[in-house]
């Protein structure tokens, strides 16, 4: 039995746990991504801390919020040079790979650091024959991302070192908008209507202003790249919402198929290798989605089609299959998880607490009951979220909108009235009724109110009064 295993995280890009059959989707099959819930462990309360891109991302590698790593917006860059627990692995004697999307900045000091190798598409990067930058310079490789991705991931393994563990970061750009599927499943659902979600309509009555401004609506805010065709004339309001809904949701799906069936080439090599045993393989995605739900597409929001992150694990040597666990684990703490599997030390910095005891079955008795979560990219154009912050429990949620930009890049210069959210998660699970008002949940606002505020101080955060 080695004495560190290799990893690979494999994460792509606004992929919706409710886009997994693992996790009992109605309007997706991913047979290989499944195989990780088969064989190891689904979390069923992994949540992100900023539902947006470049934050999420800075925050799993770093283990810190993102008022501390400083990619709070898409507007603010990583300094590639803070630790990470890339950075510790490699000097522990890893060997570390990156392959895909990247979206922390390019050029010193924002480029990927403590990689052996990488290779990464600017920015969003593009579907079909992408350019990919490496240390050397940019080049173009013809095919589609999600395939090219997963070809450099297999050619660093077949050239690795064979006496050292390594981690593999496979980070696919799919499926980002603007879904654009390949060639093999560009007709997947051309015979199928996919299933609208119960509050495809919903009139937001019951939620604050923010809910009713934003601009995500499937029906109304998709661009003509987004849907690729007109519509047909002469459509009623309802026709067309419907038809918005089919166009989006059929072409998201197909980019996941091809994600899945590249995780199946990912997973067949490493059984071919006769590596599973010793090796982690979680597959995320960097937060939340909505599929129709509330009538939106896009994320930013604390409801939590946006704010729930798929994370499936399998580890035969210490993970369970078939298991599955809902003790609260964020994106914070991925990164001092990953080391305690290596045996390094996680630094003073991070945040995050180690969830290997998790995975292992055995949740500690002092696990934590609550996350804190704050979205900072405030009433950016075009989606005009407002900026807001919050707590959940297994049982509530207390959203606050502060709803100022505070002058930081990426957000809105305009200020709006602030306006609190409170949710009963055990009635009301969809979130359609805040209940903050309510004389029967003064005591659980008071008692959320207080719980938000020590968190802000454990994770140092300032509030907006």
């Amino acid at each position: 039995m080695p004495d560190r295993p290799n990893i690979v995280f494999v994460m792509s890009d606004d992929h919706a746990a409710h886009a997994i059959s693992a996790y009992a989707s109605v309007v997706n099959q991913t047979p290989n991504i499944d195989r990780l819930a088969r064989d190891g462990m689904r979390l069923d309360a992994c949540f992100v801390t900023n539902s947006i891109c470049a934050p999420s991302r800075a925050s799993i590698l770093t283990g810190t919020h993102t008022h501390i790593n400083g990619v709070r917006t898409l507007g603010e860059r990583i300094d590639a040079s803070q630790p990470t627990f890339i950075s510790l692995l490699h000097d522990a004697g890893y060997q570390t790979a990156l392959f895909g999307k990247w979206h922390l900045g390019e050029g010193q000091p924002h480029e990927p650091q403590g990689f052996d190798a990488w290779e990464i598409l600017p920015g969003q990067g593009k579907y079909h024959d992408p350019e990919f930058i490496t240390a050397q310079g940019t080049h173009v490789r013809a095919g589609y991302a999600t395939d090219i991705i997963t070809d450099l991931s297999l050619d660093w393994l077949r050239g690795r070192d064979r006496d050292r563990p390594f981690c593999l970061l496979v980070h696919h750009k799919a499926p980002h908008r603007p879904w654009q599927p390949d060639k093999a499943h560009a007709h997947l659902y051309d015979d199928f209507d996919i299933p609208v979600p119960d509050t495809y309509d919903d009139d937001y009555e019951g939620r604050g202003t923010a809910a009713h401004v934003a601009r995500m609506r499937v029906r109304r805010d998709l661009s003509p790249t987004d849907l690729k065709e007109d519509p047909p004339p002469g459509m009623s309001e309802e026709e067309h919402g419907a038809w918005c809904y089919q166009r989006y949701m059929k072409d998201y799906l197909r980019c996941i198929a091809s994600v899945d069936d590249n995780m199946g080439r990912l997973l067949d090599r490493l059984d071919a290798e006769g590596i599973a045993n010793d090796t982690i393989v979680v597959y995320t995605s960097d937060q939340g989605f909505f599929l129709g739900d509330h009538g939106w597409y896009d994320k930013r929001f604390m409801y939590d089609e946006s704010l729930q992150m798929p994370f499936l694990v399998r580890y035969p040597r210490e993970v369970s299959a078939g298991t599955t666990s809902d003790a609260m684990v964020t994106n914070v703490d991925f990164a001092p998880t990953f080391l305690d599997y290596a045996g390094v030390e996680a630094i003073e910095r991070m945040q995050g607490r180690s969830a290997r005891p998790v995975l292992a079955g055995s949740t500690p008795a002092d696990w934590p009951m609550s996350m804190y979560y704050r979205y900072w990219e405030h009433d950016d154009d075009p989606h005009h979220v407002w900026a807001h912050y919050g707590v959940r429990t297994h049982d509530y949620k207390l959203i606050y909108y502060y709803a100022a930009g505070l002058g930081i890049p990426g957000a809105g210069p305009t200020d709006f009235p602030p306006e609190w959210e409170l949710f009963d998660l055990r009635t009301d699970p969809r979130e359609l009724r805040s209940v903050y008002d309510d004389p029967a949940y003064a005591g659980v606002r008071a008692e959320l109110t207080t719980e938000l505020e020590r968190l802000q101080r454990q994770f140092a955060d300032v509030p907006r009064h």
